[in-house]
């Protein structure tokens, strides 16, 4: 008779979430995940099947957190415009116990040209990012916030370029000023 499992998974994949995104995949050894997640090799065989795997689920569970965040952020929200600042604040000021920046865009860096599965990933993700913003483009298009010089699409692809950027950015000692600087213009490039 098999041993009953002594973690909840869910649990124990956010905290290898953190880990990955903290240090990457590469930077991460089995070590590091076993003793973070305060769980057994064996353990972590049986329930995630190895690192990459493991590290699948953790970009997948960090994709419909944020996904989750930014919607219940904007839901309540008046206008476009705050849709916006809202997503980019949410990057500057990050979340409370998580790493800086993004792992989507960390996964991307790392390992998108020599893994199709992170690669894969990466892109739904972006076009999910993508996607969102469109929504709110469309909104602030027809309540006459933003220009309607450009496609809504079209508008969202450089409003998701510089989230990727400031992305990248949040991780380095940049002033969180300078940065809400730069997310203020990426906005104020779109009204109308």
């Amino acid at each position: 008779m098999g041993r009953s499992k002594e973690f909840e998974e869910n649990e124990v994949l956010e905290k290898a979430m953190k880990l990955f995104w903290e240090q990457g995949y590469e930077k991460t050894s089995m070590n590091d995940l076993t003793e973070h997640m305060g769980i057994h090799r064996r353990s972590l065989y049986d329930t995630f099947v190895d690192k990459h795997t493991l590290y699948l689920k953790a970009m997948d569970r960090f994709g419909e957190q944020f996904v989750c965040s930014i919607i219940n952020g904007i839901r309540h929200l008046q206008t476009a415009r705050e849709a916006l600042q809202f997503i980019f604040n949410s990057i500057i000021e990050g979340e409370p116990d998580a790493p800086s920046g993004c792992m989507m865009v960390n996964s991307a860096i790392e390992l998108a040209n020599r893994d199709p599965e992170i690669d894969a990933r990466s892109r739904a993700a972006f076009e999910r990012a993508e996607d969102i913003l469109t929504d709110i483009v469309t909104w602030g298009q027809s309540n006459g916030e933003f220009t309607t010089r450009y496609e809504a699409r079209e508008l969202a692809e450089q409003l998701h370029n510089a989230l990727l950027g400031l992305r990248v950015t949040v991780r380095t000692s940049l002033p969180k000023e300078k940065l809400k600087q730069m997310a203020e213009m990426s906005i104020r490039m779109i009204e109308k």
